[in-house]
C-alpha cells in the first residue's frame, strides 16, 4: 500500500527531473548505479562515525534515485528486463548497506549489541523475503504476498534511525527492528506458503488425466 500510493505522489514531484536528466542525456542505467553509490555511502560512512541522522539525510535523497530512473526508462521506453534487473540488484546492495552500517556502529562506538544483532536479522531476513519472491518468480510462480515489502522495512528503519541520530531513545530503534524482524519472518513464511500451494497443485489440473 506505501509502495502504491507514495509512488504515485514522488512520481508527480520527480518527473521534472527525469525530464531535465534525459535532456542532459543522461541514462536510467547510470542514474541507478549513482543512487545506490549514495545510499552505500551515506550507510557506510556517515553510520559507523555515529552520525545516524546525516547518514539518514544522505540516504534519503539517493533513495529517490529508485523513482527517477523508473520515470527516465519509461519516457524512453526503455522499460524491460535489464532494467528491472539491475534495479532490483542494486536496491539489495543498497539495503544491506544501510543495515551494515547499523551493524558497524552499535556494535562499537554505538556500544548497543542488541541492536546491531537485530539489524543483522533484519538484513539476513530481509534478504530472504526477496529471495524467495525472485525464485518463485524464476520457477514460474507467484510470491508477492507479505505484511513486510522492502519500501515498508526501508521506510521504518532510516526514520527511527533519523530520528535516533536527533535524540530519539535507542530502545525505540530496537523495538522497530523487533517488529520487523517478525515482520520478515511472517513475510517469509507468507510467500513459502503461497509458493507451496501453487506448487503442489497437479500440472493435470487435479483431474486425474
Amino acid at each position: 500500500m506505501l509502495n502504491k500510493y507514495a509512488r504515485a505522489l514522488f512520481a508527480r514531484i520527480f518527473t521534472p527531473l527525469a525530464n531535465l536528466l534525459i535532456r542532459l542525456h543522461v541514462s536510467p542505467d547510470a542514474v541507478t548505479i549513482v543512487g545506490t553509490l549514495g545510499v552505500a555511502a551515506g550507510a557506510l560512512i556517515w553510520y559507523p562515525q555515529g552520525q545516524l541522522f546525516w547518514g539518514t539525510v544522505v540516504i534519503t535523497l539517493f533513495v529517490f534515485s529508485d523513482i527517477v530512473d523508473g520515470l527516465m526508462a519509461r519516457a524512453l521506453g526503455r522499460s524491460g528486463r535489464w532494467g528491472a534487473f539491475l534495479d532490483s540488484t542494486l536496491d539489495r546492495l543498497g539495503d544491506g548497506a544501510v543495515f551494515a552500517g547499523l551493524i558497524v556502529w552499535f556494535y562499537t562506538g554505538g556500544n548497543n549489541h542488541t541492536i546491531a544483532v537485530l539489524a543483522l536479522a533484519c538484513l539476513i531476513l530481509g534478504s530472504l523475503v526477496s529471495y524467495a519472491k525472485a525464485r518463485a518468480e524464476g520457477l514460474g510462480m507467484r510470491a508477492d504476498v507479505g505484511v513486510a515489502e522492502r519500501s515498508e522495512r526501508l521506510v521504518a528503519v532510516l526514520v527511527t534511525t533519523g530520528f535516533t541520530g536527533l535524540g530519539l531513545p535507542e530502545t525505540v530503534l530496537l523495538v522497530v527492528l523487533v517488529l520487523l524482524a517478525v515482520a520478515s519472518l511472517v513475510t517469509i513464511f507468507q510467500r513459502v506458503s503461497l509458493v507451496r500451494a501453487q506448487a503442489l497443485v497437479p500440472e493435470d489440473g487435479g483431474n486425474g488425466l
